[in-house]
């Protein structure tokens, strides 16, 4: 049975984390198998909505440990690093960086490296059982695969050095309290509700949508002067997709505007 289920609709895609008895927890091959599949939506023109989500009761345990195990059967020091930039760093660059929406559909737990892989979708829809959980901590590590980078831009510095360093389990309506997700939801309805969302993205011009989040993601490291010329760039090319001309033309043709993603 695939350790990742990949289901389209329309123009979405679905990536479904597919390892139920570990709550989703990430091996070698369910890593390997989600970065080509984003890879692969990133380079399909049908795609225009991505969505990530796990099967059961949970969206991600974070890093398999059994995995790993062998590893500390050794009294040699362990290097964890170049696991990271093997598997996670070029998976999470890969989502902060296609230019298409990608929604992470919260199930359950996401702690860890699970935790980290929802902060690095561009929007979080959480079910009402849903937690997450900066566990590193609890296994003597520091937090990875991006959340020291998005977590403090999504909730605060001093929240951020809470979660991870305590560990504390965050519940989903502390979640929305805090900006950490944009919608909580009925278990039930988590499903549809995200669903929904991703068939609104899906119908917008995909194209501005990710020059827009090209954008949004230069400003974290630039000044303003920087940003506002790289606004006028992207804007230019914006101005020539065919989705900006018929948004256009719709508007002063007093009709909805049927967007390609071109």
């Amino acid at each position: 049975m695939s350790k990742l289920l990949v289901e389209n609709e329309g123009a979405v895609r679905t990536l479904c984390l597919n390892r139920p008895e570990s709550l989703n927890a990430l091996d070698n091959e369910l890593l390997t198998a989600l970065g080509r599949a984003v890879a692969d939506a990133d380079k399909d023109k049908s795609v225009r909505c991505l969505i990530l989500t796990g099967a059961g009761r949970g969206f991600s345990s974070g890093q398999d440990l059994a995995d790993v195990a062998a590893r500390y059967q050794s009294p040699e020091p362990i290097e964890l690093g170049a696991h990271l930039r093997e598997k996670y760093n070029p998976l999470i660059v890969r989502l902060r960086t296609i230019e298409k929406p990608v929604i992470a559909a919260v199930n359950g737990v996401a702690a860890g490296a699970g935790c980290s892989l929802a902060l690095a979708c561009d929007l979080r829809l959480a079910a009402e059982s849903a937690s997450f959980i900066e566990a590193f901590v609890n296994v003597g590590l520091v937090p990875d695969s991006g959340s020291t980078f998005m977590l403090p831009r999504l909730i605060g510095i001093a929240r951020a050095m809470e979660m991870a360093c305590t560990g504390r389990k965050v519940t989903a309506a502390e979640a929305l309290q805090i900006g950490l997700v944009n919608q909580v939801v009925p278990d039930d309805q988590l499903a549809g509700a995200t669903k929904k969302l991703a068939d609104k993205l899906a119908g917008l011009p995909t194209r501005a949508i990710g020059l827009t989040k090209r954008a949004i993601n230069a400003a974290w490291t630039s000044d303003l002067e920087t940003q506002l010329d790289y606004e006028a760039m992207l804007q230019t090319t914006a101005g020539q997709t065919k989705d900006h001309r018929e948004g256009v033309t719709a508007f002063l043709e007093k009709r909805s505007a049927k967007f390609t993603g071109e």
